[in-house]
Order: structure tokens, then C-alpha cells, then sequence
């Protein structure tokens, strides 16, 4: 058994995570000051801290065998108001969080990284050896915590595994995607199912694509956990390995509303907007390195099982 922080556990992946490493007999501390988690969302089984990263010294000792770093600001919107914001929370937090390791003696790192490190693609299917030029001041704090974390470990020894996300959807059992505002596809078009929001605006039907929406990688959060249990098992000394998580493979916006129509058996009325500047008509990760290095490979890429766990999460979350 070993015994792991778990900063932002009580977010959407982050909850999922701690799940799993508590189901595999770990222990587990989740520190998260609950500005946009929720404290149901801790598993139970976990300690809860409600604190912020940026006081992470406070809570780590010597004890912990790793941290699993979700904390942070991550809405692309906001990121462009308020940048400040992003600089401060994911930038500065995870330089205060490194240093607290550092002083504690904790040499091992599993970073929630994001697809937006790349901006816009000029190529469908993304490596990570593809170019880093984000579009926005989110993508760019992850992408200067990447940056951060790799001299950590040549400087000191660090051993850490980047994860860039491409786009997470789905829910395990009571664990699930909330957010506020969302922004993501699959809970927008299930809030239209809810009756929450009257329409879903499609952003384009002329991309070069088969049915002329764009194509976006989707993978199973569930999945997703499963990499991070593989990630803290190979991390090694010295080295930042990044590995891109998504199942190669992509579905249109359309394949995601009819599928949800499937699912749901409620209308979804649908209303084509201009496209979105910046939106890539096809978005995929390879993933590779991830199947090479972690000995991960995603076990529900299946979009109706991805769709019918999230649709089961929000009917159960519906207020």
C-alpha cells in the first residue's frame, strides 16, 4: 500500500482517480480547496484537506509516496479575461507544490496535462513530439507547468509523467462531470435531454470532415484513471515522460448529439452557428507512447457506453 496526495481530488478526474487508487488499497488525501470541486465528490475512504495548493508545505511530510497534481483553474473563457488568474493558480500553485515536495522528500509526480498545450494542430493526429503553441493563456500555464516540471527532475532528480487530455467524458458510478459554467459537448447535449438548455449549437457543418462537423478524440474518464495508476508505477528518477491519453480514433459532433438521442430517447433540437475561430476539423491523439510506455490501452471507447455513463451520472445529479 502507498500513500498519495491528491490535489484537486474533489474535480471531476480527480475524484475518479482517487477512486481507483483507493479501490487498489491505497491511501489517500485529497487537498482541494472546493472553488469549483465538490465535497461529495471526495470518495469515501479519503481525507479530505481543504486547502490550497499554494500552502501544500503545510500538509506534506515524508509519508507520501507520490503526488497526483489535478488542482487547477482550467476554463479557456476565463483564461483569456483573467489571465492573471491561470498564471497565478496553475503556474505559481504547482512552483509552490514542487517546492514542497522538494522539501519533503516526495520524488514522484503524475501531472494532469491537457491536449491544449498543442493549439491549433496542423496535423490530425497529434504526438508528442507535435508542435506546443497554445492559443490561449490556459493551454499556456500548462504547458509552463510542463516546462517546470522537467528541469525539477533534471535538476533534482524528480520523478514525474505529464498526461495531456484530450477530451474526457463519461462517469464512474457516482463520480462525474459538473461543471459551471460547462463547456464541454457531451453534458451540454445531455443538459439539452434535461431540459436544463433548449438547443445545442453545432459550430460549423462545412469542415472537411464525413458528415461536415469536426471530429474530436473522446475518451473514458474511467480510462483515463487507469493511466494514472500506470504512470505512478513506471515513473522514473530524473525523467518527465509525456504521454498524450485518447483512443486515436475521433467522433463528430453530430455522431455525439445522435448518439445521445439514442441514449436518452429525447429530442435534442440542434441549431447550426458559425464556426468557432480556432476549432481544428479533426482533433485525435495518438497514443502510443502511453500504450508503449505505460502498457495502457483504453478499454471503453465505445461512444454509447461513454454517453450512457454520463447520461446515467447527470439524471442522478439533476436538480
Amino acid at each position: 500500500m502507498s500513500k498519495y496526495l491528491v490535489t484537486g481530488g474533489a474535480g471531476y478526474v480527480g475524484s475518479v482517480v482517487a477512486a481507483h487508487l483507493l479501490e487498489a488499497g491505497h491511501e489517500v488525501t485529497v487537498l482541494d480547496n472546493l472553488s469549483t470541486g465538490f465535497g461529495e465528490g471526495v470518495p469515501a475512504g479519503a481525507t479530505l484537506i481543504n486547502g490550497r495548493i499554494q500552502d501544500a508545505a503545510e500538509y506534506l511530510d515524508p509519508s507520501f509516496d507520490a503526488v497526483l497534481h489535478f488542482a487547477a483553474s482550467s476554463q479557456v473563457g476565463e483564461s483569456v479575461t483573467n489571465p492573471g488568474k491561470y498564471w497565478d493558480n496553475n503556474v505559481g500553485g504547482t512552483l509552490a507544490l514542487l517546492t514542497a515536495m522538494r522539501g519533503a522528500g516526495v520524488r514522484k509526480l503524475v501531472f494532469s496535462s491537457t491536449a491544449a498545450t498543442y493549439g491549433e494542430p496542423t496535423e490530425g493526429l497529434l504526438t508528442e513530439a507535435s508542435v506546443t503553441a497554445p492559443t490561449n493563456p490556459y493551454g499556456a500555464s500548462k504547458l509552463a507547468v510542463d516546462h517546470m516540471i522537467a528541469g525539477e527532475c533534471v535538476a533534482h532528480g524528480l520523478a514525474a509523467v505529464s498526461l495531456r487530455y484530450f477530451n474526457v467524458a463519461g462517469a464512474y458510478g457516482e463520480f462525474g462531470e459538473r461543471h459551471d459554467p460547462e463547456t464541454h459537448l457531451i453534458p451540454l447535449v445531455l443538459q439539452v435531454a434535461l431540459g436544463q438548455r433548449e438547443s445545442i449549437s453545432v459550430f460549423g457543418d462545412d469542415y472537411p470532415t464525413p458528415d461536415g462537423t469536426c471530429v474530436r478524440d473522446y475518451i473514458h474518464v474511467a480510462d483515463l484513471a487507469q493511466a494514472h495508476l500506470s504512470a505512478l508505477r513506471v515513473a522514473t528518477e530524473g525523467e518527465h515522460l509525456i504521454c498524450n491519453l485518447g483512443n486515436g480514433s475521433g467522433f463528430s459532433v453530430r455522431e455525439v448529439i445522435e448518439t445521445v438521442r439514442k441514449v436518452t430517447g429525447r429530442e435534442i433540437p440542434e441549431i447550426v452557428a458559425p464556426r468557432r475561430p480556432g476549432d481544428p476539423a479533426v482533433l485525435v491523439a495518438s497514443a502510443r507512447t502511453a500504450h508503449e510506455r505505460l502498457g495502457w490501452t483504453p478499454t471503453r471507447s465505445d461512444l454509447t457506453g461513454i454517453v450512457t455513463d454520463a447520461w446515467n451520472f447527470a439524471r442522478g445529479h439533476h436538480s
